[in-house]
C-alpha cells in the first residue's frame, strides 16, 4: 500500500479523536450523575426535618407546627408547608394500590436532582398515616452540583488538553523515533564510521520511513564501497608507480655517468608511457567506478565491431588461429561504441596472448531473446576456480609460479598491471550488460581454457 505512513497516522488521529469524545462524553455522564444527587448527610437533615414535622404535629398541634415551619423557612431561606392529600376517585372509578403507594406530592430526597434548572425541586417526607405530607423547597445550600462549572471547566479543557497532549506525543515518538535513529547513524556515518546501517530497526514499519531507511542504506552502501575502491586504488596505484619510478631513477644514473645512455633513453621513453597508460587506466577506471555511468547513446552493427578488432588482433598475432562464428548483422541501440569495443578488444587480445602458439582462440556471438551472448574461448591455461571472480578486480595478478594461473590485463602498455579485466568489467556494467569467466574444461575434466562470456543488451 502507498502511503502507509499518511494512512497510519491518519488512523492514530482518527482513534485518538474518537477516544477523545467518548472520554468527555463518558466522563462527563458520570460526573454529573455523581453530583446530581442530595448529599448524605443533607438527605439525614430533610428526613429529620419531616420527622420533627410529624412529631409536633402529634404531640402539640397545628399552632405549634405552624410556629416550627415559619422558623424553618427562615432558618433554611425557603419555604415549607405539611399538606394532606386523599385521592378520591369518582364517576365509579378505582385507583390501584400499588399507584397510591406511590403517589407523592414532591421528589424523594434519593431522587436525581436536574442541575441545570433554575429553581430548586420540592421535596417530601410522608408522614405515617401515607395522607399527610412535610413539603419543602430544597434550600440553596443542599442543593447539588455546586462544583458543576469546576468540573466543565475540567472536562472540557483540561482533558482535551491532556489527551491531545497524549496523542501528539504517540504521533511524535511514531515519527521521531526512526528519524532519531536514521540522525545517530548519519552522524556516525559523516564521522568515518562507513559500515553503520539502519538496517532491521525500520525495516518491520514498512512505511515511507522504511523506505527513507533502504534508500539511506543504499546510499551508504555505495559510498562505503566507493570510498574502500578509491582508497584500495590509490594504494595499488601508489605501489605500482613504485617499479617505473625506481627503473626511471635507474635510466637518469645511467644518463648522468654515460653509461649506455641511448638504451638509457629508451628505457626511460618506456616507463613513462607505461605510467602515463597505467595513471590513465587508472582514472578510467576511478571515473567508471564512482560515476557509474549508463553508455547508451551509439547504435552499431556489433558484427562489424567484432570482425575490425578480430582483424587487428589477427594482424598482431600472426602465429595464433582466431576463428569466428558470427551472424550476418547484429544491430545494437542505445550502448556505446566505445566502451564495448575496448573491453571486446581486450578481452580478445589477452585470450591471444595467453593462448600458445598455433592454438586457437574462438570468437562466438549469439543472438537470444533480448539480448547479445558473445563468448571468447582461449587455450590458455585457465584460472584457479577460487580466482575467477577476484580477476575482475583492479590490480589483481595471479602468483606467477603456479603454471596454472594467470591474470587478463590491457594490452597498452599496461600488461601486468591487472586493469584490463577489471575495466572490461566495468565498461560491460555502463552499457548494461554483464561478464564472467568459466574454466572451459574437456571430457575429462581437464581445463583447456578460459571461456569469457560477455552479455550484451540488445
Amino acid at each position: 500500500m502507498k502511503n502507509q505512513l499518511f494512512w497510519r497516522l491518519c488512523a492514530i488521529i482518527a482513534f485518538g479523536t474518537v477516544l477523545l469524545f467518548w472520554a468527555i462524553d463518558w466522563l462527563t455522564s458520570r460526573t454529573e450523575t455523581s453530583m446530581s444527587f442530595i448529599a448524605k448527610e443533607h438527605q439525614q437533615q430533610l428526613l429529620a426535618y419531616g420527622r420533627q414535622a410529624e412529631q409536633i404535629y402529634n404531640q402539640d398541634g397545628t399552632e405549634a407546627l405552624a410556629i416550627w415551619l415559619k422558623e424553618l423557612q427562615q432558618k433554611e431561606q425557603t419555604w415549607a408547608a405539611v399538606v394532606t392529600s386523599k385521592l378520591s376517585p369518582f364517576a365509579d372509578t378505582s385507583l390501584p394500590n400499588d399507584y397510591i403507594e406511590r403517589f407523592r406530592l414532591g421528589r424523594d430526597v434519593e431522587w436525581k436532582i436536574h442541575l441545570y434548572f433554575q429553581e430548586n425541586p420540592t421535596m417530601e417526607v410522608p408522614f405515617a398515616d401515607a395522607s399527610t405530607h412535610f413539603l419543602i423547597q430544597l434550600p440553596n445550600r443542599m442543593r447539588p452540583g455546586a462544583f458543576l462549572a469546576y468540573a466543565n471547566l475540567l472536562l472540557q479543557i483540561a482533558l482535551p488538553l491532556v489527551l491531545l497532549c497524549i496523542l501528539s506525543f504517540v504521533l511524535y515518538q511514531h515519527v521521531m523515533a526512526p528519524l532519531r535513529k536514521l540522525e545517530k547513524v548519519t552522524k556516525e556515518f559523516s564521522e568515518g564510521k562507513l559500515d553503520v546501517r539502519i538496517n532491521a530497526p525500520l525495516h518491520e514499519r514498512n512505511d515511507e520511513l522504511t523506505r527513507l531507511a533502504l534508500t539511506f542504506d543504499q546510499m551508504a552502501d555505495r559510498i562505503s564501497k566507493l570510498i574502500h575502491n578509491q582508497r584500495r586504488l590509490l594504494a595499488d596505484l601508489s605501489h605500482e608507480l613504485r617499479t617505473p619510478l625506481t627503473r626511471i631513477d635507474m635510466a637518469i644514473d645511467f644518463v648522468e655517468q654515460k653509461l649506455s645512455p641511448e638504451q638509457a633513453l629508451e628505457r626511460l621513453r618506456y616507463e613513462a608511457a607505461t605510467m602515463r597508460s597505467l595513471v590513465e587506466d587508472t582514472l578510467t577506471l576511478a571515473w567508471l567506478n564512482t560515476e557509474s555511468p549508463r553508455l547508451n547513446s551509439d547504435d552499431f552493427d556489433l558484427v562489424e565491431l567484432i570482425q575490425v578488432i578480430c582483424e587487428d588482433a589477427r594482424f598482431e598475432y600472426p602465429d595464433r588461429i582466431l576463428t569466428t562464428e558470427l551472424p550476418e548483422h547484429s544491430l545494437i541501440t542505445h550502448s556505446s561504441q566505445l566502451a564495448l569495443g575496448q573491453a571486446v578488444e581486450n578481452v580478445i587480445r589477452n585470450a591471444l596472448r595467453y593462448t600458445p602458439s598455433q592454438s586457437e582462440v574462438k570468437v562466438l556471438l549469439t543472438h537470444l531473446e533480448s539480448k547479445y551472448e558473445l563468448v571468447i574461448t582461449d587455450q590458455g591455461p585457465g584460472v584457479p576456480e577460487d580466482m575467477l571472480s577476484d580477476i575482475f578486480k583492479p590490480f589483481f595478478r595471479v602468483d606467477k609460479a603456479r603454471a596454472s594461473e594467470r591474470i587478463l590485463t590491457n594490452t597498452n602498455n599496461s600488461s601486468g598491471f591487472g586493469l584490463g579485466l577489471a575495466l572490461a568489467h566495468r565498461q560491460i556494467a555502463a552499457i548494461g550488460g554483464s561478464i564472467k569467466a568459466l574454466n572451459y574444461r574437456g571430457e575429462s575434466g581437464k581445463v583447456l581454457g578460459l571461456q569469457i562470456i560477455i552479455n550484451i543488451p540488445s
